[in-house]
């Protein structure tokens, strides 16, 4: 049996991807955690019965072959998995966009991108197949994308996900219904926390950046918090926003941020919770931290980590030395000699087709080998980076990943690669002037 799963409070983004992914595994079962977001819990009421969805309690763990994990990389964040948390043999593929190293699930594939949304890796896969979906299908997925990147206007939104979303609405996505679910009417309740929250804000600069707080002591449950929060951050004028809903024991942190420097993911990470690089939140028992702690951990968090205005492209190595995928390995290793470099592109008419390393060298035991062509022991799964990233991101894809080389891609061609010693020389303060 195989099935797929998110994260607990569920939001569009991660229900989509649920349902892309019973499209692109055959025979897949979308399970959805019982706590979701409140225009998810909606969108459920109506629509449930038109997928293929059952419960967390409703799985068969026994017969269980393959985990899809979407949005998410942590166990904890999963609704009654444990069991499978548990399981040695088992198989997992896993979606996501947070590319923060706090996730503990060890997948046996995983496709983990710095991106805006989720779904948007998952249409990238839908349009190599050349899948034909239906206007429902392409209508949450759509949502889902809309969503986790403020309708494509937040900082980490890239080019694909626009392309992603132009090509939900090639297939027949209804904006209509997307716009009710994404901007539910605001219920009495909601507008009372929306004016207690404008009788005070507290203001605090950071590396020229204005950081808001609030904090709100709720009597009873409010829906939508996440979109009160987006839209006061908006009237208040305020580079990103931290409120503190303290209710049943508990504080419940919710953060929004409009400019790229400001990492909401990174901050809630701190505090036990997830998120990306615009939206994130955390969810902490009132006895063990109050709420004025909350803020003077993330501003402490946020004074630490430094503006970083320096990108790929400022470390990059170029012009880039390839070689064509039938070039002998004795011409490669000659190559990496000359040149004094540890790694060579196999390209072709610009296409990438791999990379041979000088440990791959190692892998040469016999010396009629030497004549083989390189691609016979290139590595052929290559991670790209753009040359616009900030280095921090491109030293999360080395981690993750456990690579040593970024080749640089832009407008579809190499322009540059970075490598971990690159990388390594800029973190310890020498890079050039």
């Amino acid at each position: 049996m195989l099935i797929a799963t998110t994260h607990k409070n569920t939001d569009f983004d991660g229900l989509a991807s649920v349902i892309a992914a019973t499209l692109l595994y055959p025979g897949c079962v979308g399970v959805i955690p019982k706590m979701t977001n409140k225009n998810v819990e909606q969108f459920l009421s109506t629509h449930k019965t038109a997928f293929n969805l059952i419960l967390p309690h409703e799985v068969p763990h026994d017969e269980v072959t393959k985990l899809i994990v979407v949005d998410t990389d942590q166990w904890q964040r999963l609704d009654r998995m444990e069991r499978l948390a548990e399981r040695k043999n088992l198989e997992i593929d896993l979606w996501d966009h947070h590319m923060l190293k706090t996730g503990d699930i060890l997948p046996t594939w995983s496709c983990k991108e710095q991106i805006g949304s989720t779904v948007t890796l998952l249409v990238r896969e839908m349009q190599k197949r050349r899948m034909k979906i239906t206007s429902l299908d392409s209508t949450v997925m759509l949502i889902g994308l809309y969503e986790d990147t403020g309708h494509l206007s937040y900082p980490s939104t890239t080019a694909e996900d626009a392309r992603a979303a132009a090509y939900l609405l090639d297939n027949r996505a209804d904006l209509n219904v997307a716009g009710f679910f994404l901007n539910p009417p605001y219920e009495e309740t909601q507008k009372e926390i929306l004016f207690e929250m404008m009788k005070e804000t507290e203001k605090f600069t950071i590396n020229e950046y204005t950081i808001g707080f609030n904090c709100i002591n709720l009597e009873k449950s409010v829906p939508n918090l996440a979109a009160i929060v987006n839209m006061y951050r908006k009237i208040v004028n305020v580079d990103a926003l931290f409120v503190i809903f303290t209710s049943n024991n508990r504080n419940t942190v919710i953060g929004r941020s409009g400019v790229e420097n400001i990492h909401i993911g990174q901050a809630m990470a701190n505090l036990g919770g997830g998120g990306h690089a615009g939206a994130g939140s955390a969810t902490i028992k009132s006895k063990d931290i109050s709420p004025q702690q909350i803020k003077e951990q993330i501003l402490a968090e946020l004074t630490s980590n430094k503006t970083e205005s320096a990108r790929i492209s400022d470390i990059m190595s170029f012009p880039v030395i390839s070689v064509t995928p039938t070039t002998p390995m004795r011409d490669v290793q000659t190559l990496m000699a000359t040149e004094k470099i540890r790694g060579i592109m196999v390209m072709e008419d610009n296409t990438i087709h791999g990379i041979i390393v000088l440990w791959d060298l190692k892998r040469v035991k016999k010396e009629k080998h030497w004549d083989s062509p390189v691609k016979a022991f290139m590595v052929r799964e290559i991670i790209t980076i753009e040359p616009d990233a900030p280095i921090s991101i491109g030293a999360g894809i080395m981690i993750e990943n456990d690579v040593g080389y970024l080749p640089v891609v832009e407008d579809s061609k190499v322009i540059g690669i970075v490598t971990r010693t690159d990388i390594l020389t800029y973190y310890y303060d020498l890079l050039p002037e």
